[in-house]
């Protein structure tokens, strides 16, 4: 039996260390992957760990959080330091150790082993953990689509019936090019057994819609746009049993809300709740709670084309302060 090991931080993990693994998983019988992180690196380490058990799931994933030298400069007694914790966690015989960079050499040599060098000039995968850092939305298509959400940016179309929200949604998903989270409390309501509204009713919807953006954002670009989310179902609440939900103040917001303004005919399609004259009071709700959770809003009005031109521009604006950040 052959056994292979690769080491790194995975700070993300991006396509090359995923074909750099998947490359050495073809060259032995059994592939140890450690992950090593410390408390003063940018990307948690529990989720690095986690993205590269769900990245290679035939991989044995072993995670080292621990704060130990990262340089030979920094310890006189770096090599035998780290050997000491990969034997520590991996006491099975290592046979060959794989890596892109060049310490892979002498890190085989200490435990001797046969050093495997892959793609050490970045041909095949031509990326790297910095650049994903320093510009992910850039480098979107080498971000696996299990660490994507961790970068991506959530933009909630806001407000209160027969204002466009969901043809704005669909709009401006086209105008990514990506998917986009639908309202699911409509699919709640059409097969709803019942009149009557309770709290329970509530958090079934903001449950429904939490599980089906954990669907899509993996599969969406570096914005994610949602027609409504928990905190608007909040608000329904409100207006619908007459009080307050704990989603008030449970929710975990997006990064940007686009609040649409009333200033546009009300249409009845059939699914409305209330008439026209409730509509700015259903708004007034909607920015109440924004404003109450400090949320980053906008509110939008106008025409329909006035909307699409004021929703584009607020999205160039997030993508601008994302490639800044």
């Amino acid at each position: 039996m052959i056994r292979g090991f690769v080491l790194g931080k995975f700070m993300p993990p991006h396509s090359g260390h995923i074909g750099m693994c998947r490359a050495a998983r073809e060259q032995c019988d059994v592939l140890s992957v450690l992950v090593c992180t410390r408390d003063v690196e940018p990307v948690p380490g529990h989720l690095r760990a986690s993205w590269m058990r769900q990245l290679l799931p035939n991989a044995n994933i072993i995670h080292l959080h621990r704060d130990i030298p990262q340089a030979p400069e920094e310890h006189p007694e770096f090599w035998s330091i780290w050997i000491e914790a990969i034997r520590e966690l991996h006491p099975e015989p290592i046979d060959r150790v794989f890596g892109s960079e060049e310490y892979v050499l002498r890190l085989a040599n200490e435990l001797g082993a046969e050093p495997v060098l892959i793609d050490p000039d970045r041909l095949a995968f031509p990326i790297s953990g910095t650049a994903v850092r320093l510009d992910p939305y850039s480098n979107w298509n080498h971000v696996p689509h299990a660490v994507r959400p961790w970068y991506q940016k959530r933009v909630i179309v806001f407000g209160p019936e027969s204002v466009g929200k969901s043809t704005l949604a669909k709009f401006l998903a086209q105008y990514l090019n990506s998917p986009y989270v639908p309202e699911y409390g409509r699919t709640y309501d059409r097969y709803k057994l019942t009149s009557e509204w309770t709290a329970a009713d509530f958090t079934r919807i903001a449950q429904g819609h939490s599980a089906l953006r954990a669907a899509v954002s993996p599969c969406a670009g570096p914005i994610l746009i949602e027609d409504t989310d928990p905190l608007l179902t909040s608000v329904w609440a409100r207006m619908l049993t007459g009080e307050a939900h704990n989603l008030e103040s449970t929710t975990e917001l997006g990064d940007l809300y686009l609040l649409l303004k009333t200033d546009v005919p009300w249409v009845n399609d059939g699914t409305r709740y209330f008439e026209r004259e409730q509509r700015d009071r259903f708004y007034g709700l909607c920015r109440e709670v924004l404003r109450r959770r400090t949320a980053n809003f906008v509110e939008i009005g106008g025409s329909w084309s006035a909307r699409e031109k004021m929703a584009i521009l607020e999205l160039d604006r997030l993508q601008a302060f994302q490639k800044r950040a």
